[in-house]
């Protein structure tokens, strides 16, 4: 159906939820008849109901939940849609020349030194550029978990608190996979609604192999609208270009296709492109968000509704507060506790890429993980995290790690090298941890202050995925005298699954938001991204900004009628 973005640039035709709900090619976004968004001038006259702050995971999945309830609901957007060319899949834009990482500027606290966030300020948010690895958090993380570098915290609420909203988010995003291959994950209530996306050859030998060393691989949860059943009414082609690149097809279950599109559909909801947020104005006693200011084009404007959700990021949202204090609020919108922009968390992560003499031909490489070492146990003090298979690589993609590599590989080229990898991502939780912080300078700016911890667990892991790869001959013929890997640490600008900053918990002294994600001290400011995550645990975080985002969603229609 046509989809009516009042106030923005165009009207673009979507998916419907039918046709993704049932497997079927879902239309991959048709024409945009453009036309000149509105300009105001000040405060906008026309109130809302509800506004939504960001369109990624969390903002995205708010306005889905809320958009049958007849509302008025303005969604806010400080960038536009991530245009579709052929540049979404060539690694040379996405890699070499980060054509699609918004242009910001961040600074590191330690140093001062500016740099580059890797964000994506599109509508859909960082959603457009992920993997889509859809995984819960395991019950385990959310108790109290002893670490290398000290203790992961208890969540307020539990595993069976989240579980229900697990599944409709599973469900929502169409995820595929099997519950019940994992010994590490939780109870479920419903299976996934689509089968596990199979393994292509070389990763099915991989499983096998890891299987019978004594391994437990198990099929990752991919977020892709595939049906390997009818391929030729399947919306997903099966390409290599999944992980870390924008889907031109329209066939990754990402915030915009799954969530924003559909909710576009429904008169009540208003989308705003190029709408900055700046900060948010209060009453005088304090209490209630009365006006949202916006920067579009460089025009400052105003913005009220009954009820305001903040789904920046947690960087952003954090910024956001912060340049909001008042009289009443000196050290930031909802800071009472001091703990506002503490507590951030982005994982102690790396790429590891794995050479072998046998080829690897895999085109959709994302579909195994292993949890073997998620756990400590008997003979391992620590937790040590995550393993699971990245995007496939390409010789374009590698070209940064061009010396490097043919240190490793003399006698081979890019493209050999490339043809040989088998690709893995390994996480290991980090800390919430106070001085790991946002803060911003009187301009404005951000200011990151982050020092690592548990980094013992990840080289733990790496050293245990080295182990594994070797007792199961990945590379025991390779072309070198030995086994060769190369790995890369992800580094304070890898934002992608940046979270905390605005926890959530009973206590006002000890968090910024209660179990609703509702500001403590403000009576209709609610924050619903990954900043309310007390601990992020070893699996990547979108699932449950989606499952939280249902939960805190239903929570407000029944607070709306």
């Amino acid at each position: 159906g046509s989809v009516a973005i009042r106030g923005s640039s165009c009207s673009v035709s979507a998916p419907t939820a039918n046709a993704i709900g049932s497997g079927l090619a879902a239309t991959a976004g048709g024409n945009a008849v453009c036309r000149l968004p509105s300009r105001h001038s000040g405060r906008v006259t026309e109130r809302y109901d509800v506004i939504i702050i960001g369109t990624g995971a969390g903002g995205g999945t708010l306005a889905h939940t809320l958009a049958p309830s007849g509302k008025k609901i303005l969604l806010l957007e400080r960038g536009d849609f991530l245009p579709r060319e052929m540049g979404n899949w060539d690694p040379k834009s996405v890699f070499e020349d980060g054509k699609y990482i918004s242009p910001d500027t961040w600074y590191d606290a330690a140093t001062g030194r500016p740099f580059q966030p890797q964000v994506h300020y599109y509508v859909g948010g960082a959603t457009k550029m992920y993997g889509a690895a859809l995984y819960r958090l395991r019950p385990a993380d959310f108790g109290e978990i002893q670490h290398a570098d000290g203790v992961s915290p208890a969540w307020p609420l539990g595993y069976n608190d989240f579980e229900p909203w697990y599944t409709k988010a599973e469900w929502l995003y169409q995820v595929h996979g099997e519950h019940g291959q994992d010994r590490t994950e939780g109870n479920w209530s419903k299976q996934y609604p689509w089968p596990p996306v199979s393994h292509e050859p070389r990763i099915k030998q991989l499983a096998d192999d890891l299987a019978a060393a004594g391994y437990h691989p198990f099929h990752a949860p991919c977020g892709i609208l595939l049906d390997e059943a009818r391929r030729p009414a399947s919306a997903c082609i099966r390409c290599a270009w999944c992980d870390g690149y924008p889907c031109l097809v329209h066939a990754k279950s990402d915030a915009e296709v799954i969530a924003v599109r559909p909710a576009l559909d429904q008169p009540n909801v208003t989308l705003l492109t190029g709408a900055e947020v700046v900060s948010l104005e209060t009453d005088q006693a304090g209490q209630t968000v009365t006006g949202v200011v916006v920067d579009r084009g460089g025009a400052r404007e105003v913005y009220s509704a009954d009820i305001v959700a903040l789904s920046a990021g947690a960087a952003n949202s954090a910024k956001i507060l912060l340049r909001s204090a008042t009289d009443r609020h000196p050290g930031g919108l909802a800071n009472g506790s001091g703990q506002l922009g503490r507590n951030y968390m982005f994982h102690n992560s790396k790429a590891m890429v794995a050479l072998g003499q046998e080829r690897n031909d895999t085109v959709y490489q994302k579909t195994l993980s292993l949890n073997d070492f998620y756990l400590a146990d008997a003979g391992r003090p620590w937790p040590l995290g995550n393993i699971q298979m990245l995007g496939k690589s390409n010789a374009a993609a590698m070209k940064g790690e061009e010396p490097k590599l043919t240190k490793l590989a003399p006698h081979w080229s890019l493209e050999e090298v490339a043809a040989h990898a088998v690709d893995l991502w390994l996480t290991t939780e980090d800390l919430p941890k106070p001085g790991n912080r946002v803060t911003v300078d009187q301009a404005g700016d951000i200011h990151l202050a982050y020092t690592p911890s548990n980094s013992a667990e990840a080289a733990g892991l790496y050293e245990e995925v080295k182990t594994m790869l070797n007792h199961v001959g990945l590379a025991a013929h390779h072309v070198l005298d030995k086994n060769y890997y190369m790995k890369m640490d992800v580094a304070i600008a890898g934002v992608a699954h940046q979270a905390g900053t605005c926890r959530f918990g009973p206590d006002p002294a000890t968090s910024v938001l209660d179990l609703d994600c509702k500001a403590h001290e403000l009576d209709n400011l609610y924050v619903v991204d990954t900043s309310f995550f007390p601990s992020i645990g070893a699996v990547n975080p979108a699932l449950t900004a989606m499952a939280n985002a249902i939960r805190v969603g239903e929570h407000l229609l029944a607070r709306l009628r």
